[in-house]
């Protein structure tokens, strides 16, 4: 396979904020990156910017903390952020804002972390439907940059419910895999099918390369 014929993606993780890791913001507005997140942001931007392809476009989900996220690596490319609705974070209903802690003791909890193909947010988004927008948007921009690569600054559950998909994982395994604040994760799109270069990268990225 040429890699001429390949796009190559290259998902991104939010940086840190205030809440990460203690509450499940979601789809709230009004939460920005955090000062060491803005660091983590700045060094993913010089990591891409070092690429022998440079991404010819930059893509985000419409919530502050990816567009936040993004504004440097468009700046060290010369590029322009878009944002997507189809790259948001889960939609996760009632549950939006809540404190993990007490998330995890919901027998729910249970479903989310062993079965989550089965599960729905109250009043939000299930997992199979995440997965499925997540992957069709990618395909979406895949098709418009076709030989190209690209960049798209998404959230942890929609990057790995992408990789995963990408790799042939069930959805109910999909938990097993993490996904970093500012990771990078890449895989390259063609008509034969999915090829996964690196998941959760947050090192050097020079020899990322189809062969």
């Amino acid at each position: 396979m040429s890699p001429s014929s390949l796009t190559t993606l290259l998902l991104v993780r939010h940086g840190v904020t205030s809440t990460t890791g203690t509450l499940l913001p979601g789809r709230a507005p009004g939460l920005h990156l955090s000062e060491r997140g803005i660091e983590q942001a700045n060094t993913v931007a010089a990591r891409i910017s070092e690429l022998a392809k440079k991404p010819v476009a930059i893509y985000a989900s419409p919530l502050e903390r990816t567009r936040e996220t993004a504004a440097p690596i468009a700046k060290s490319l010369g590029l322009k952020v878009v944002t997507d609705k189809g790259l948001f974070e889960c939609d996760f209903g009632d549950w939006t804002g809540k404190k993990l802690s007490l998330l995890s003791r919901k027998p729910e909890w249970r479903t989310v972390q062993n079965a989550p193909s089965s599960f729905r947010f109250p009043n939000g988004e299930s997992f199979t439907e995440m997965q499925l927008r997540m992957w069709n948007t990618l395909e979406k921009l895949a098709a418009a940059h076709r030989g190209k690569t690209i960049v798209v600054v998404s959230h942890a559950d929609p990057i790995k419910a992408a990789v995963t998909y990408a790799q042939g994982v069930p959805l109910d395994l999909f938990q097993r895999t993490v996904i970093s604040t500012c990771s990078v994760s890449a895989i390259a799109l063609s008509g034969h099918g999915p090829i996964v270069l690196s998941v959760n990268n947050t090192s050097n990225l020079k020899e990322l390369i189809v062969s």
